[in-house]
């Protein structure tokens, strides 16, 4: 390039994409202009369409407490699950160094999962039937 420096040498990329994509967006939106063509608006055009069944007014049916529940101990414990495999993956490699004490704290760890496992089912949060 002619005389400039090297920093701003290394920007013309990513400035030519900026151009392209901000005249990619113009050109659209001019050819959406100039051939679309604006529809009449009646009340049937306007009104929902919920897969052939005429929509009814008025506030949607309330959710149960429960699914909120179940939703929230899955996300809960299946994060919780999430954090072993890591844990599953470096376990060959330091089983020499640390073998006891990463096992015993995967161990503890699981433990803790299962009491909080067993204190749901005890409290009745997996029961659908109530």
């Amino acid at each position: 390039m002619l005389d400039m420096p090297e920093m701003i040498q290394d920007y013309v990329p990513v400035l030519l994409h900026v151009i392209v994509a901000v005249g990619f967006a113009t050109v659209a939106l001019l050819a959406n202009l100039i051939l679309g063509r604006a529809g009449t608006n009646n009340p049937t055009k306007d009104t929902a369409y919920e897969c052939g069944i005429t929509p009814t007014p008025g506030p949607q049916p309330r959710f149960s407490v429960k699914f909120y529940l179940v939703a929230m101990l899955f996300i809960l414990f299946d994060i919780e699950i999430v954090f072993m495999y890591p844990w599953a993956v470096v376990y060959k490699d330091f089983i020499a160094q640390f073998g006891t004490v990463i096992l015993w704290s995967m161990l503890s760890f699981v433990i803790i999962l299962m009491v909080g496992y067993i204190y749901a089912i005890k409290k009745g949060a997996l029961d659908w039937s109530r």
